[in-house]
């Protein structure tokens, strides 16, 4: 026997939550994930940091259009601290100066700054690493676990199921809806599936007898180091303009320190390598005056990249009903709000507003 829904999503982590929550307002929504635990890989462990000038076109526009829901968010969110200000700082070295004029002549907010002044932001460059420096001022630290939290209650709200333990094992189309039978012995019929599986995309289509679109998993680090005798709480976020290490506050008094790496890995429980850990320390270590005594904790996540680095949201033209929401890369936190509404529109076939500009270079076809 199989329990009955208009949409069943695949991957519970914040595009699925979010997704979930805003088609649960007109739609019987499954929610399936594999883990115990609802953002178990990807989005927790996330940075957690709203940047407008992170990622490719289409992901800046949708950044662009989650700025008001960070900056006033719904009244049950579940927390005062949605959105705290952190600026970014940008240090240039002689080889990344045109990194810093690319990141200027995008528009978006980035102005040149002295060297004086990026010093009084961080005490603790060393004179002699950047030649130039950048500010981007409208940053912001993401709570992350509330948001996550928030959808998943909107999407119960709605008369939605969240099913943890439930991995798809058999995805089927029968007479115009899909069957999803899932590890926790349960068989979900709708006739839409969302797939938001994250690393896991390309196995859930070959489930569903599809190709895959050439998603690769890639994997980042992140230590947490104490920067004593530096007080860090107001530091910007600082990384090198070329974006290949970055230090942020974490809990007031530590630094959360990342080579920014991308190696390409398999979807599974990813761990951390010790030479990545040791990277990210030497890298910071060049343009800030901070010893490490030891590094207090270290994790790595997949962030998961379609070809082109461009997101890849739509239906599938071999499969009626197969709606692909995947390639958010490092972006799915701070682009959940506007993208989740953008998905939700395509699925219900609504006009997705100022987002559709983005829908003919974000369609998974292109890889076929």
């Amino acid at each position: 026997m199989s329990e009955q829904f208009d949409v069943a999503v695949i991957g519970a982590g914040m595009v699925g939550a979010s997704v979930s929550a805003r088609l649960g307002a007109t739609h019987r929504v499954a929610l399936l994930e594999m883990e115990a635990q609802a953002g178990f890989h990807t989005t927790g462990r996330s940075a957690a940091i709203w940047i407008r000038n992170y990622g490719p076109p289409d992901v800046r526009v949708l950044t662009g259009l989650s700025y008001d829901f960070y900056q006033n968010p719904p009244e049950d969110i579940g927390t005062d601290r949605l959105a705290v200000g952190r600026r970014i700082l940008y240090l240039a070295p002689p080889e990344q100066i045109e990194a810093l004029d690319a990141l200027i002549a995008q528009d978006l907010g980035v102005e040149e700054i002295s060297l004086a002044r990026a010093k009084e932001l961080c005490p603790a460059i060393i004179d002699g690493y950047a030649v130039r420096a950048g500010l981007e001022s409208d940053g912001f630290d993401m709570d992350v676990a509330a948001l996550h939290q928030f959808f998943l209650r909107r999407m119960r709200a709605a008369g939605g199921q969240l099913m943890l333990r439930h991995r798809a094992g058999r995805i089927e189309r029968k007479n115009g809806v899909w069957e999803v039978e899932t590890s926790g012995g349960a068989v979900i019929a709708a006739p839409v599936v969302v797939n938001a599986a994250g690393a896991w995309g390309d196995e859930v289509a070959r489930i569903a007898g599809l190709q895959p679109i050439g998603l690769v998993p890639r994997r980042r680090t992140a230590a947490i180091i104490d920067p004593a005798p530096w007080d860090v709480e107001h530091w910007p976020l600082v990384q090198s303009a070329g974006h290949d290490w970055y230090a942020r506050t974490e809990a007031r008094t530590r630094l959360m320190v990342t080579p920014c790496d991308e190696t390409p890995d398999v979807p599974h429980d990813v761990r951390p390598e010790e030479l990545d850990v040791a990277m990210g320390i030497d890298r910071m270590q060049q343009a800030l005056n901070i010893k490490v005594r030891r590094v207090e904790h270290s994790w790595a996540g997949l962030r998961t990249f379609t070809p082109d680095r461009s997101l890849a949201f739509g239906w599938d033209n071999a499969a009626p009903g197969f709606f692909w929401c995947v390639g958010q890369g490092g972006y799915g936190i701070q682009t959940a709000p506007a993208a989740s509404a953008l998905v939700a529109a395509m699925v219900k076939g609504e006009d997705p507003g100022a987002a559709g500009k983005i829908i003919p270079a974000i369609n998974p076809m292109r890889f076929r």
